[in-house]
């Protein structure tokens, strides 16, 4: 059997392989395989093995696949540490940024880097160290003392702070260190694509150095971005669609808020650089990995209420429940885990009408992302797609809200169904018009159920 492509997701724990047709005959999603990841070895076993029951899915005895692209989260995913000038500006930018771009975010900093900064980084190991500082033809000592201090790591570093820098680092002639525009130019002013694209490059640059991968080009051969920002990728994507939308994706160990829309004309003036297309990362709700943290978010006697058994059953049985799981009380209670990694995660990302007081006493504000503009919602990730009326869930959640910056109500809600979310991220880097039709007929099989 012939295919056009396949996006392999390398997860920690399972890749996932999904194979398209993108040239020859109708655009469509072909079938998936999956394996155990393999990174303590070498991920290319388990990335064979995902191809091979690919091959049984599809009842073929041979595959042949004209390329293969990547996202990954593998080996500790994209590890970042962040450095700026001033908290609420050039390292906001920063982060915002890197988050943007699927990173997981280990250590921030403002101002000058102190020497139990330098020791924390050491302990880290980040993939990339970001450094940003100064609005151009501002401020510029600190960013460059900054990364004088940090240049001996030997660790990437990517220098997105104020332009006036740029030359006096050119002449240190360091191969891992790579010079972007400034992510925070101005003030209010967010910068964050050149610094996403980098960070995207130096991630694919220097993936084979991650335990396990240091094989990954001998299989794919295009390509390599890590999965989180792949999921981004594809709201950026629907967006061009729909002009204004939110994803949420909760897995077994974080639960992700994507977001791109502009704020209401009229809360403009109060936006204080809030990016357009933001993403949020919860490590601690997740319905596998961090089931007993989400059943403490629970008010007292809520859980008691819902399932009927005491809280200290539900935490025994929730010790013994996979990831998917097996009994019926299993899922009802992985149900509420799901629902509350929902609401509490939305309620992280979207911003609040706040009460302040002022010289004319006091007056109600926007604070945070607002996402009333937003015109559709979907939904992504293991935990969603196999829960039970996942779009309720948020419709429930924007029908209790009295003061968040929430869509409407009626907004439409769709569901992932194929579960191909990241791997069409992947793909629209090269194929953006495809991997837009794929996303049209994933969410659309909503109507068949």
């Amino acid at each position: 059997m012939k295919i056009d492509c396949l996006v392999a997701e390398i997860g920690s724990t399972t890749t996932v392989v999904n194979a398209f047709n993108l040239h020859q005959g109708p655009v469509e999603f072909i079938g998936r395989g999956m394996h155990q990841t393999t990174v303590d070895t070498d991920v290319n076993i388990g990335l064979s093995n995902a191809i091979h029951d690919l091959k049984k899915n599809l009842n073929v005895d041979e595959l042949i696949f004209d390329e293969m692209l990547a996202s990954s989260s593998a080996a500790g995913g994209l590890k970042i540490t962040v450095h700026g000038l001033v908290y609420e500006m050039t390292a906001r930018a920063a982060k915002e940024a890197a988050l943007n771009a699927g990173a997981n975010i280990h250590l921030i900093t403002a101002n000058r880097i102190e020497s139990y900064h330098i020791e924390k980084i050491k302990e880290i190991k980040p993939n990339i160290i970001i450094i940003a500082g100064g609005t151009d033809f501002g401020e510029k000592e600190v960013a460059f003392q900054n990364l004088l201090d940090l240049i001996d790591l030997n660790v990437p570093i990517i220098y997105s702070g104020n332009i006036s820098n740029h030359d006096r680092i050119a002449k240190l002639n360091k191969d891992h260190i790579r010079i972007v525009e400034n992510v925070y130019p101005r003030v209010d002013d967010f910068n964050i694509v050149p610094l996403r694209k980098a960070i995207y490059e130096t991630f694919e640059k220097n993936i084979i150095h991650a335990k396990g991968m240091s094989h990954i080009f001998d299989m794919v051969n295009h390509m390599i971005i890590p999965t989180p920002g792949a999921v981004m990728d594809a709201t950026l994507l629907l967006n061009e669609i729909f002009e204004g939308v939110l994803t949420i994706d909760v897995g077994g160990a974080t639960t992700d808020v994507h977001s791109v829309s502009e704020p209401k004309p009229e809360f403009l003036k109060y936006n204080d650089g809030e990016p357009r297309f933001k993403r949020t990362v919860e490590g601690d709700l997740g319905v596998f990995i961090n089931r007993l943290e989400v059943l403490k978010t629970f008010k007292h006697g809520e859980i008691e209420r819902n399932t009927g058994m005491t809280y200290d059953h539900v935490v025994h049985v929730m010790k013994e429940e996979p990831f998917i799981p097996k009994t019926d009380f299993g899922k009802k209670v992985v149900d509420l885990l799901t629902r509350q990694c929902v609401f509490q995660a939305l309620d992280r990302h979207i911003g609040d009408m706040k009460r302040v007081f002022t010289t004319n006493g006091f007056k109600v504000i926007p604070e945070g992302k607002d996402v009333t503009q937003v015109k559709a919602i979907f939904l992504t990730g293991g935990a969603l797609l196999h829960a039970s009326h996942p779009q309720q869930m948020v419709k429930d959640y924007l029908q209790k809200q009295q003061t968040k910056l929430i869509p409407d109500p009626n907004t439409r809600v769709y569901v992932d169904y194929d579960y191909i979310f990241a791997s069409l991220g992947v793909l629209s880097h090269k194929y953006p018009e495809q991997a837009k039709e794929l996303l049209l007929k994933s969410i659309r099989r909503e109507e068949n159920h």
